[in-house]
């Protein structure tokens, strides 16, 4: 698959039922290796879509040939991870002079992994929260996930472990300046 392979949109409503297969498949496959069942299992109740993005108009859907290969986005809201479903979710709104733009909800379907499909999205995310004036984004990674942000300029801001969905899931809090051309 070549880059210019992949094409992008913004998400719709009606890609819901669609983005949610490709999380599932993502959670399942992309964090085997890095968690054992249990945590895997605990993730899906602390990761996921939260629709707010797509009301939004800040999430991305990746496709290659018809098919979902990945979707994110990024927020101008307070929660920096967490589907619909994820207690603690904020969504105030960020003050872009001083707050940083959260990179949201990152997915890659098992099919479509390690084929630039994440580092469209993040580049995706920065450009458009540039245009908004942010100069700082922030995420919080898995630890499957940190092999995609690392070599992207995100260093780590703090280690976490969350076990609201039951098995302690280790995450990394992240940051990176956003460029300016």
């Amino acid at each position: 698959m070549a880059p210019g392979d992949l094409t992008h949109r913004i998400a719709r409503e009606a890609d819901i039922p669609a983005l949610s297969l490709v999380m599932d498949a993502s959670i399942a496959e992309l964090q085997k290796g890095f968690l054992d069942p249990a945590q895997i299992e605990s993730s899906r109740m602390i990761m996921g879509l939260d629709r707010q993005l797509v009301a939004d108009g800040t999430y991305f859907v990746v496709e290659c040939e018809g098919r979902v290969a990945g979707c994110g986005g990024w927020s101008r809201r307070a929660t920096l991870y967490g589907g619909d479903h994820t207690p603690g979710r904020d969504a105030a709104m960020l003050d872009p002079t001083v707050d940083a733009a959260r990179v949201r909800a990152m997915y890659t379907h098992p099919d479509f992994a390690r084929r630039g499909v994440g580092r469209l999205i993040l580049r995706l995310c920065e450009d458009a929260a540039r245009a908004e004036g942010f100069k700082r984004l922030e995420l919080m990674a898995t630890m499957s996930g940190r092999a995609l942000y690392v070599p992207s300029g995100y260093t780590d801001i703090e280690a976490i472990e969350d076990s609201r969905g039951g098995a302690p899931v280790p995450l990394v809090r992240m940051g990176k300046a956003i460029p300016v051309f």
